[in-house]
């Protein structure tokens, strides 16, 4: 057997846990700013990878060391809208001492692939190497062009990644209508007979903000009324207690339907403890897109500990809710008072889509396909990706990440959480599933 025999018997199940691997190894651990290894090194491999089968990637660098890659594959019908398949290639940084192996070594163990980004979201990195090498290798053409976007600094907001190339590349995805990524498509097991695939049609928008008191500075030894780091306290513990309202969208509204029928019960939206119950470790993923949130989660004031000082920082993950951003706002005011000064220090919009069309008719039969037990619902992630800078181009998006899990897994909290790791199994069902989706798409 020649050595192109050799590598076209290769097929995406094969090489996909070693890609995921190669992948985790490369360390791109993003810190909001640039003090990071950055993603070059990232792009670079998936350029090299792509370039192995035949295509010509493209690498887009921001800032120095901050790079995409993207590159597009013909189809058989050129004149059909294009699909995009996006993923990111920066993480959120790990310390290795809390982890069981180390976070980018990328070890296969207990039948996982482990490291910082396997499911966040290195496994759909590789999953989509993983195909499209097959694919191309195979000699088998899409049914319509996909453009392949590995993107920068997801993780902090997209800035130098989606965004950049929105705002300055906006012909790369000339002609996409429709795109898949991450944070969807996973498993939720009801029982034996009915496993849910949570397909990701809406996100809550956020609010990431900074809060200022000013005070009076002064001693600390005397009697102070104007305390800036009192003020602030008082209002960070106030909007941190604060319970908003439940708001229950389109897409949440489907999804406990959905759920209500895999249960055999109706789920009432206003008592939510009964119903959270049964979701185990997606629980927390489903419980934060019932209402707006704002999380306290930094404090900053002071340089010397008998100095009260003249101001007092606060920095605040909000979200809302699709529709309710004038609302968020305006509750954040009110539960903050008059002497909290709030800044943006970054925003982004809620998105929402409908659960209908093509796409999720493909996407619904490549799950059944793997899994006779499948149904794709609909449901809202709490937190944000970089649909929200390609919804600038008209692009629907969608979150649709094949994986069939172990209902023993706690999903959720791998996402940002110590030993991060996906199932060697799920990875090789994500392969055939995504292989079939895009046929059928």
């Amino acid at each position: 057997m020649s050595e192109t025999d050799t590598a076209r018997s290769v097929t995406g199940e094969d090489e996909v846990v070693d890609l995921c691997r190669e992948l985790i190894q490369i360390d791109t651990s993003n810190y909001g700013d640039h003090s990071g290894p950055g993603e070059r090194k990232a792009a670079e491999y998936v350029a090299e990878k792509l370039a192995e089968v035949g295509l010509d990637p493209q690498i887009f660098e921001s800032h120095p060391g901050r790079a995409s890659t993207v590159a597009r594959i013909e189809g058989e019908d050129p004149s059909r809208p294009a699909l995009l398949i996006h993923g990111h290639t920066d993480v959120v940084p790990a310390n290795a001492d809390d982890w069981t192996h180390h976070p980018f070594s990328g070890e296969v163990a207990d039948g996982c692939v482990w490291g910082r980004g396997a499911v966040d979201m290195k496994d759909m990195d590789a999953m989509t190497l993983a195909v499209v090498r097959d694919r191309l290798r195979s000699g088998r053409k899409p049914p319509r062009d996909i453009v392949l976007a590995f993107l920068a600094d997801e993780e902090a907001g997209g800035t130098y990644g989606a965004k950049h190339l929105v705002r300055n590349h906006p012909d790369l995805f000339e002609g996409v209508t429709e795109a898949i990524s991450e944070v969807g498509g996973f498993s939720f097991t009801v029982s034996e007979q009915r496993r849910l695939y949570l397909i990701q049609t809406a996100e809550k928008g956020m609010h990431w903000m900074k809060l200022t008191v000013a005070g009076t500075a002064g001693h600390g030894s005397m009697i102070h009324r104007d305390n800036a780091i009192t003020e602030l306290s008082e209002a960070v513990a106030r909007l941190g207690r604060h319970k908003f309202p439940v708001r229950v969208t389109k897409t949440t509204r489907a999804f406990l339907d959905e759920l209500g029928d895999a249960f055999g019960t109706e789920l009432d939206p206003e008592d939510m403890e009964s119903t959270l119950a049964k979701l185990g470790g997606i629980a927390k993923l489903i419980g934060a897109t019932l209402s707006n949130t704002a999380n306290p989660t930094q404090l900053g004031a002071g340089y010397k500990v008998n100095v009260i000082p003249g101001e007092a920082t606060a920095h605040v993950d909000g979200r809302f809710l699709p529709g309710h951003e004038e609302e968020f706002l305006a509750d954040l005011d009110r539960i903050l008072g008059p002497k909290v000064r709030r800044e943006d220090v970054h925003a982004d919009k809620a998105v929402e889509t409908t659960f209908d069309g093509a796409l999720v008719a493909a996407m619904q039969s490549a799950l059944l396909a793997e899994d006779p037990t499948a149904k794709a619902v609909p449901y809202m992630l709490s937190g944000g990706t970089d649909a929200k800078s390609f919804d600038d181009l008209g692009i629907r998006g969608f979150g649709f990440v094949p994986l069939k899990l172990p209902p023993e897994l706690d999903f959720a909290g791998m996402f940002h959480g110590v030993d991060e790791r996906v199932p060697v199994e799920g990875l090789q069902f994500g392969v055939r599933v995504l292989d079939r989706f895009i046929d059928a798409s």
